[in-house]
């Protein structure tokens, strides 16, 4: 009885905590007199910068940094088509990763309510050690549901012995039109989705899940 060639795939994925979050924020002045911004945007930034060093000796912060103020002018236009005086502008761009989750998310609140300060986004994270260490603990899920959904479909035609004869991430095995035929989502393979489980619009200082997941495609011989 000739041998039967069975290609599944298989998925796997897990959800944890973040343990990292990296906040992007910025102190932002504007005014007509542009020596009067530069001083302002050194007062407002100042508390910020001190804040955030105290909190990295604190241990709450692993590192952060600020930028470099930048400061430019424009002249809006009247809406009878007039150029009026210029506004003069400054900003500060800064990005703080904490260790502390639950830190963050109380001084988050807190600095968004300081005058000039805007806090764009939040990119909560895994250090690089758990990343790597589930992200191969995932993989090897993956491959085992693939190995029982193969092993049911030769069951199902009664064939009793099942032996891979290939496996390779969505898209890469050796069949010369797959990559062709799988779309970019598909193409993805083993993937780590920063986004927040669950997904909604909106600044989260509350920290959501982080889902780690992969997919392979894998060919056996059933016999």
């Amino acid at each position: 009885m000739n041998d039967v060639v069975i290609t599944v795939r298989g998925e796997h994925e897990t959800s944890l905590p973040p343990e990292r979050a990296v906040v992007h924020l910025s102190v932002t002045v504007e005014g007509r007199d542009r020596s009067t911004v530069v001083e302002r945007i050194a007062a407002l930034s100042t508390p910020v910068r001190e804040d955030l060093a105290a909190r990295q000796a604190a241990g709450e912060l692993s590192e952060w940094s600020s930028q470099r103020v930048s400061v430019w002018a424009e002249r809006p236009w009247h809406p009878e088509g007039k150029r009026l005086a210029p506004v003069h502008h400054a900003t500060v761009e800064m990005t703080a990763t904490f260790t502390d989750v639950t830190a963050m998310s109380m001084w988050a609140g807190d600095a968004a309510e300081r005058d000039g300060v805007q806090i764009s986004h939040v990119d909560w994270q895994l250090t690089p050690e758990t990343r790597s260490r589930v992200e191969q603990e995932v993989a090897t899920a993956a491959v085992s549901v693939a190995v029982e959904r193969a092993t049911a479909y030769a069951r199902a035609l009664g064939r009793m012995d099942v032996a891979p004869l290939e496996i390779a991430d969505v898209g890469l095995l050796s069949n010369p039109d797959a990559a062709t035929k799988q779309s970019g989502a598909m193409m993805a393979r083993m993937a780590f989705d920063g986004a927040p489980a669950g997904g909604g619009g909106g600044l989260q200082f509350q920290p959501q899940d982080l889902s780690v997941t992969a997919a392979v495609e894998a060919r056996f011989s059933a016999r």
